[in-house]
This record gives C-alpha cells, sequence and structure tokens, in this order.
C-alpha cells in the first residue's frame, strides 16, 4: 500500500502540473492516477474515469485498445501514437497524440500516458519548470546524449558516462560515429541514424554501441531532433536503454534455433537461409527431401530414448551415404539435402538402409522411407517452391504405398510451375481489378422466370490466359486470397442488384463465400456496410456454401450467429453442391439454410439411370420436407428441365436456361420475361 502511494505521489509531485493531460493506469488498463489537466481538459472527475475501460476511447475500440495495450505492456520502449480520437465527459471528440511509456515499480508494470493537444494554456509561463521536470524524469529512466548538427557530442548524463567510462570532459566533442563499434556495417547503420535525423525524422531501433575501452553493448535507441517554434532543427537527443542481456539471450536462442538438437544437424530455420544463399550465388544443387514411413507407428513400439536412438543411427547413415552434403533436419521424421549427387546414385539410398539396417535392443528396425528429387533452377526457383513441390511429390509416393524416392513428373512440375504463376500473377490481378463477373441465370420452374443469378469469378490473365474457377478458387484458399476474392464478389453483387433494383428488375444476385471469411468477426458489418455503400436491397443478396462450409460452420457457433444476423436482416444463404459432401440433419437445423442446389453430377446421367431419378426426387421431396427450396444444377436438356418439373423441383440452372452471361445480356433476358407476362 505505501508503495502504492509513493508512486501516486511521484506522479502529483513531477507531472500534475505539466500543461499535458496525463494519466496512469495499471497492467489491466485500470486508470489509478489521474491529472488536473486531464480532468480539465476532458471534463472527467477522477472517481469517474476509474474504470476498467477508459470513456477516453470509442467502446468500438475496445478490442482495438487491448491489443494496443498489450504490446505497450511488453515494450520497454516509448511508444506514439497520432491522431487518436478522444471523446470528452460532454460528448465532444477531439484528435490528439499519445505518448505512452511502460515501466515497473515494486515488480508490477504500469503505463504512463501523455496526451498532446493543440490547446495548452498558460504554456510559457510554466514551460521552464515542466522542461526541467521533463528532463530530470529522462535523465533518471534513459542514458541521454545530446548532439549538434554536425554528430558532435555537446553533453551527456550520468547514467550514459557510467556504462561508456567516458568522463564528462572527455565525452565532449566526440562525434556519435565514435560511440559505435568501428565496423563497415556498424558505420553504415551510423551513416543511417544521421541521415534520418538530418530529414528532421525520428529513429528508433536496436543498435550496438561500444564503451571507451572497446567492451561492445546494445541499447534501444530514440533519436529525434529537437526543433524551435519556427521548426528549425537546434540539436539531437539521444535516448537509449540498455538490452544487452536481451540482444544475448536473443543470439543463444537463434545458435539454438540453427541446431537440431536430437541429431545435430542443421535446423530447418538454418536450412532456409543456407537455400536462399545458393540461390543468390546461382548455385545448381538438388533439393531431396525425406520422410520415414510410418515413423509414428514404429514410435508406439519404442519409448523416448529408444526413439532418440532410431534418429540418431539414421542421421549416421545420412551422414556415411550423403558425404559433402548439406543435411538439415525439418521435422520430427523429416529430413532435407542439398546435394549436387545425381538422382540414381540419390536414389540408391533405399537400398543402402536394406545393406545397412539399424538394430535398437538387438533387432532390426524395419526402416523404409519416401524422398523426392526437385532441382534447382530446372524444376523451382525459389525455397518455398522447392518445398511445395517435394510435398507433392511425398504426398504421391506415399499414396502408392511409399518406399522410394523419386523426381516429380514433367507434367507436374508444369501443374506446380503454373499453380505458382497463378498465384504471383492473382495479387497483381487483385491489385490492378482484372478480375470481373459473368452471371448463371436460374429460371423458376413454376414461373418460367429468371428470378436469380449466380455470379462467377472470371479471370482472363495477359500471360496465363483464361484461369478457370475450378483452377482458381483452390489456389485462392491455399494462399489465403479467397477472403480477397469474395470482397471482390460481394461488393460487385451488391452493385449490380442495386442497379437491377433500380430498373425495376426483382431479381436476386448469389455469390459463394468460403469458412475463413465468415471466421472474420467483422464479417455481418461488412456485408451491411457494402449494402448500405450501394443502396442495396438485403432481401436481393444470397450466399452460396458449400457442405464442406456447413460442417465446420456446424461446429463454430460465431459463424452461426453471424449467418443468423445476416438472415434476419434479409440476406438469404444456399447450400450448393448438395449431396457431393457428409450430409448432416444438424447443419441442415442449425444454419440458416433456405435453398439447397443439388450437384449437376446426379443431372447429368439423370435420363439414363433410374436409380438416380429415384435419388434426385428423393433429395427434392427431402428439401422440401424441411420447407427448403431445391434448385438443379447442370440442367442442359429439355427432358431434364421437363422431369425435374414433374418431380417438383422449385427451380434449374445451366445451359439449357443459358451459359453465364454478362450482365448486358441478363437485363435482355429480363426484359423479355417482363414483355412476355405483359402480353399474357
Amino acid at each position: 500500500m505505501n508503495s502504492m502511494k509513493e508512486l501516486l505521489d511521484s506522479c502529483s509531485t513531477i507531472f500534475s502540473h505539466l500543461p499535458y493531460p496525463t494519466f496512469l493506469t495499471d497492467k489491466d488498463g485500470n486508470i489509478i492516477w489521474f491529472s488536473r489537466e486531464a480532468e480539465r481538459h476532458f471534463g472527467y472527475a477522477f472517481d469517474k474515469i476509474k474504470t476498467d475501460y477508459p470513456p477516453l476511447f470509442d467502446n468500438s475500440l475496445q478490442g482495438h485498445f487491448s491489443s494496443l495495450f498489450e504490446n505497450l505492456l511488453h515494450n520497454v520502449e516509448p511508444i506514439r501514437y497520432d491522431s487518436v480520437l478522444l471523446y470528452h465527459e460532454n460528448g465532444e471528440q477531439s484528435k490528439a497524440s499519445l505518448l505512452a511509456k511502460s515501466f515497473t515499480f515494486e515488480h508490477n508494470r504500469y503505463v504512463l500516458f501523455l496526451v498532446e493537444t493543440d490547446h495548452i494554456p498558460n504554456a510559457e509561463s510554466t514551460s521552464f519548470l515542466e522542461l526541467q521536470l521533463l528532463k530530470k524524469n529522462l535523465s533518471e529512466s534513459f542514458m541521454v546524449v545530446y548532439l549538434d548538427r554536425e554528430g558532435l557530442i555537446t553533453h551527456a548524463n550520468t547514467q550514459f558516462l557510467k556504462k561508456s567510462n567516458w568522463t564528462p570532459k572527455r565525452i565532449l566533442g566526440k562525434s556519435f560515429w565514435q560511440l559505435l563499434p568501428d565496423t563497415p556495417d556498424n558505420m553504415l547503420v551510423a551513416d543511417k541514424i544521421m541521415k534520418t535525423l538530418n530529414r528532421g525524422e525520428r529513429f528508433q531501433g536496436t543498435v550496438e554501441k561500444t564503451t571507451k575501452d572497446g567492451a561492445n553493448y546494445w541499447v534501444n535507441l530514440l533519436a529525434m531532433p529537437v526543433a524551435d517554434s519556427k521548426n528549425n532543427t537546434l540539436y539531437y537527443l539521444l535516448l537509449e536503454e540498455e538490452v544487452t542481456e536481451k540482444k544475448l539471450f536473443q543470439s543463444r536462442l537463434e545458435q539454438i534455433a540453427y541446431v537440431d538438437i536430437d541429431t545435430g544437424l542443421m535446423s530447418r530455420y538454418r536450412l532456409e537461409e543456407v537455400v536462399k544463399e545458393h540461390i543468390v550465388e546461382n548455385r545448381n544443387f538438388s533439393f531431396v527431401f525425406i520422410t520415414i514411413d510410418q515413423f509414428y507407428t514404429l514410435k508406439e513400439i519404442f519409448n523416448d530414448r529408444t526413439e532418440a536412438e532410431l534418429l540418431i543411427e539414421f542421421t549416421k547413415r545420412l551422414k556415411v551415404y550423403f558425404e559433402e552434403t548439406t543435411i538439415a533436419r525439418t521435422g520430427r521424421d523429416e529430413f532435407a539435402l542439398l546435394t549436387p549427387l545425381s538422382d540414381w546414385y540419390i536414389q540408391g539410398f533405399t537400398n543402402y538402409l536394406k545393406q545397412n539396417p539399424i538394430y535398437l535392443n538387438n533387432k532390426i528396425v524395419p526402416i523404409t522411407i519416401s524422398g523426392a528429387i526437385t532441382k534447382y533452377p530446372e524444376d523451382q526457383q525459389s525455397y518455398i517452391h522447392l518445398i511445395k513441390a517435394s510435398n507433392a511429390t511425398i504426398q504421391k509416393i506415399k499414396k502408392d504405398g511409399g518406399g522410394t524416392i523419386v523426381s516429380l513428373s514433367q507434367s507436374d512440375q508444369y501443374k506446380l510451375s503454373r499453380t505458382i504463376q497463378i498465384e504471383k500473377r492473382l495479387l497483381e490481378a487483385l491489385n490492378q481489378n482484372d478480375l470481373h463477373v459473368m452471371y448463371l441465370p436460374q429460371k423458376d420452374v413454376q414461373t418460367g422466370k429468371i428470378t436469380t443469378v449466380e455470379a462467377l469469378v472470371r479471370w482472363e490473365d495477359e500471360v496465363l490466359g483464361v484461369i478457370s474457377p475450378e483452377e482458381l478458387i483452390p489456389i485462392a484458399e491455399e494462399t489465403g486470397l479467397i477472403n480477397e476474392i469474395g470482397t471482390f464478389m460481394l461488393e460487385k453483387c451488391c452493385e449490380q442488384a442495386s442497379i437491377w433494383q433500380s430498373k425495376g428488375f426483382p431479381i436476386k444476385v448469389s455469390y459463394n463465400s468460403s469458412i475463413r471469411e465468415f471466421r472474420d468477426k467483422n464479417m455481418v458489418k461488412i456485408i451491411r456496410k457494402m449494402l448500405e455503400k450501394y443502396n442495396c436491397s438485403p432481401e436481393t443478396l444470397q450466399i452460396e456454401f458449400t457442405e464442406k462450409f456447413a460442417l465446420e460452420a456446424e461446429a463454430e457457433k460465431p459463424i452461426i450467429q453471424q449467418m443468423q444476423k445476416l438472415q434476419a436482416d434479409g440476406v438469404s444463404f444456399v447450400l450448393d453442391d448438395f449431396g457431393t459432401g457428409y450430409a448432416s440433419l444438424r447443419y441442415l437445423q442449425l444454419l440458416p439454410i433456405s435453398q439447397l442446389k443439388v450437384d449437376k453430377s446426379f443431372i447429368n446421367s439423370l435420363m439414363q439411370q433410374e436409380k438416380l431419378q429415384h435419388l434426385v426426387l428423393g433429395l427434392i421431396q427431402f428439401g422440401h420436407s424441411l420447407s427448403i427450396r431445391v434448385v438443379a444444377e447442370g440442367v442442359e436438356t429439355i427432358d431434364q428441365y421437363q422431369l425435374l418439373k414433374h418431380m417438383g423441383c422449385d427451380a434449374i440452372q445451366g445451359y439449357y436456361v443459358s451459359k453465364p452471361i454478362s450482365a448486358n445480356e441478363v437485363e435482355a433476358l429480363l426484359s423479355k420475361d417482363a414483355k412476355t407476362v405483359k402480353n399474357i
């Protein structure tokens, strides 16, 4: 209690008379001290401001504030936040800059906030006292150095002199460059810092320093220019906090990270660096990726000690067979090699293992391996793509039973290379808005009218040509770009639906969404914002999803809640490709599904297989029993259409209705429908 009182008394003594609003929080974000200037400026009394979440900030930013606060607690450097929106007690808003510094007192963490505003009363009369107090506080907390505009030292505080072993007189006139070790790399760092200051900008980072006696140490450095009221630079101020112990510990961790403890081989972190070095030097090599087959089955036979012995013995055989080869352990049972050796020699390692078996507890361990050979630069040209090619090969080998080392076939290498090209070009396409949308009309069976269109993404690249959705979507999902495509499609659907709505066409527009998009807790806000942007009625928007999406959403309550909120707004949801995945009565109950689509694979042979007709009829009746409309995909003939109509199917889409067409062509169809109704 006395320690807390001492802390609060210190705050009142040092900061209460500052012309800046200032407040102090504990590690949980509770305000424990609020300056008089803060009370005056924001209108809050200390008793009212003492809450778990400061009312200075917008409540909608609570999560953002929490993440920033967590970062503050673990950051030893002062952090500045510009253009922060703050709320006054009377409801007014103002923008200000926040300077925040966390510190430890009596084994507890605290954060001091200083609010820089444009309205500072009586600044001139109190500036000298305030600057003296600030200077005292900084000098007690940091090593402080003052430089003139040429980079020469004009003053250094006691903390700096004690650490650097310089005397007050000897340090004066020394250049900033003399504070760093005399190596080319450190001189470049010094040049960078001075150039940054000369531009009138701040520098913040970890820097290696040297004492008068040549002993090196590390500091977190904040260097800033100090200017007068006319923005003329007067001098440079350096604030330093020693982090030598932390830096050395980090170096030790890096050394550990570079070596696999169990085998003594290079780690996967170091392997990546070595591969990149080889690529920069344009060295030809084979990247060999090896896994031990059924490793986890073998592991169950032994305890942890014998498992370690197994790995050590396997490592010995790798080293003996692959001389003068870079070898790394990349996973529990995974190894990678960089070698100039030929394919036939690499593949001979499987026979070498048979001829030199591993014995544990006087018993032979039946080890077989699966391996992939990928060449640089013939097959792939980057580390990540060498890994991808290797994984693709290993999957094929294991599917065939394993026990061999092979290269990816030329056709597979081509497919992988095309996938890599698509990944790269897709980023450019999204940035340059090269994607466009086509629409697949859906006809209501009872009325014969076009009531819905499904929006389909289309991409014709100047280098790769036409990329089909079947090729594009899986790659987008793997790379995480599916969210960007989803946002693009959402915006185009809302925009087009609004246009048709304004022209008097009562038509719904649907697009396919992914589970990744709905894992974003702001998905409801994103969709509502897009509907509002284009003044689009929620009733005109449909979101389609697959059974895979449904199965994953079934176990994630926040996703279900988001879908329910959107349904309440008027947005409808469609279960796509029904019957091709794992149907679940549970997700049909939990998710707000208004329509399901029978996959085209059932429709293709509908007229040839009587069993298929019974199955499709059952699916339609099943949907109707749950009050869900049923749509048939891939309808191409009049016979299919008439049979589906007889079965009671609600709507159809496919080439019998129309191929995917442009927005203008959709309008032509809608106009034709309208004229037909008028004539009737």
